[in-house]
Formats: C-alpha cells, sequence, structure tokens
C-alpha cells in the first residue's frame, strides 16, 4: 500500500495517534548508500510522524568503540530527539563486522505495544514480519518504512502501510548547507564513502510543507520512570 502525495501534505496518513518510530540503522544507511541519498534524520522524523505525537524515536546500530566520527555523528542523534541503541561490532572469520541489533528491536517494539497507536518500523529486513504480525494483533497499528528495492516483500504485505522513501527522496535528503554538521558513520570503510559529488544535497523547496514542530506525547516521559527504566538494554552512554 502506497500514499497519495498529491492528496495533502500530510499524505492522509489518518489518525495516527501516538507514534513509535524504529530505524534500524545500519539496514537503512546501506539503503540509502546504494540509493545515493544523505539522510536528513530530522526530516525522516518529521516526515514519518505526520500528525501525530511522538512518543520514542530509536535508533539502533553498531558501533566501533574507537571510531571518534561515528560517536559525533550518535551524540548529534541524541541530542536531536533519538534514542541510540548501540551494540559493538563483531569481526568474523571472513574479516567482515556487523551487529544484530533485530533482538533489541523486536523486544523493544513488543515491550511498548499499547503504549503507541501506530508502530513505524524503518527497515527492510524480512527478520521482522513475524514481530510485526504479533503487534498487529494487539491492536496497533504497523507501518514499514523503507526503499522498495531493499525491502522483504513479506513486510510490505504484512504493514499496514508502506512508505517507500524512494519516492520522496527529495523531502528526506539532506542540505547541500547541512553537510558537515555531523560526519558519516565509520562502519562505512573510508574507502567505500561515496565522494560529495554523488550525494548532492538539494535545498528542498517542498519541505516547508511538512510540519517543523514534533509533537511529544506528555505523559510518557513520567511513565517511563516507572515500568520502562530497563526498556533500552545497551548502555548509549548519554
Amino acid at each position: 500500500m502506497q500514499f497519495d502525495m498529491s492528496a495533502n501534505s500530510s499524505w492522509q496518513f489518518g489518525h495516527r495517534g501516538r507514534v513509535a518510530v524504529f530505524i534500524d540503522g545500519n539496514n537503512l544507511f546501506h539503503a540509502a548508500r546504494f540509493h545515493n541519498i544523505d539522510i536528513d534524520y530530522n526530516k525522516l522524523l518529521r516526515l514519518l510522524l505526520g500528525d501525530g505525537r511522538l512518543l520514542r524515536a530509536f535508533f539502533y546500530t553498531g558501533v566501533d568503540a574507537g571510531a571518534e566520527r561515528q560517536q559525533g555523528f550518535l551524540l548529534w542523534m541524541r541530542r536531536n530527539g533519538f534514542r541510540v541503541v548501540q551494540k559493538e561490532l563483531k569481526t568474523f572469520y571472513d574479516g567482515t563486522r556487523k551487529a544484530n541489533l533485530d533482538v533489541e528491536i523486536a523486544v523493544d517494539m513488543l515491550s511498548l505495544a499499547g503504549r503507541y497507536d501506530t508502530a513505524v518500523l524503518v527497515s527492510g529486513d524480512e527478520d521482522f514480519v513475524y514481530a510485526l504480525n504479533a503487534i498487529a494483533y494487539k491492536g496497533c497499528r504497523v507501518e514499514v518504512a523503507g526503499f522498495r528495492s531493499n525491502t522483504a516483500p513479506r513486510l510490505i504485505d504484512v504493514a499496514d502501510f508502506f512508505i517507500d522513501l524512494g519516492d520522496i527522496a527529495e523531502l528526506v535528503r539532506k542540505d547541500a548547507s547541512q553537510s558537515g554538521q555531523y560526519d558519516v558513520p565509520s562502519f562505512v570503510p573510508p574507502e567505500e564513502l561515496l565522494p560529495p559529488e554523488i550525494l548532492p544535497g538539494q535545498t528542498d523547496k517542498n519541505f516547508s510543507q511538512v510540519a517543523n514542530k514534533i509533537r511529544f506525547e506528555p505523559q510518557f516521559a513520567e511513565d517511563e520512570t516507572e515500568d520502562y527504566q530497563d526498556l533500552v538494554r545497551i548502555t548509549d552512554e548519554r
């Protein structure tokens, strides 16, 4: 299912109520690189929120403990409304380095079900199909956001709504004036980074249609101190 951008600036999302956003950082980053897009996470969050109230925005990623550039990026994310959940990268026998946070994402989505009305999963990983089904059976609306060519068809099918980031790339692309605000996460080897000329930042004339103010769910901050202290199980060293 896709939305009609011509309908209005909020894309007829409908009543979204309390919204929780779960971003599979590594999956999104590599999909965006494949499409030559440098994501502006503030724009992405506002866009995914629509007319809803933000309960929480989680960003899950593998980290290299000694990478200062990536730590700068994660600090920027924390200071801009994201709850960062991180896990140190592991080196495998073939030399690849990765960190799998699928379990953390699924557990957090299920733990918070009932506290949000709409869950937005930003990932193309088919492993989340079962978790989304379980959340839907709890009465929550489930949406998936990703690039269609990098998103598993079963994940699209199980969602109540699919947001194709490829169709709205110009609304989530980082402006040219923002280059250098934070560095690219260093889990991508320097030799694989796309040169600046391949990642053009274009000021989006239509972005003014997207609300700049993010509305947070007012009661959640008090509630989480009682029942959800340990929700993020990996210390984000705030």
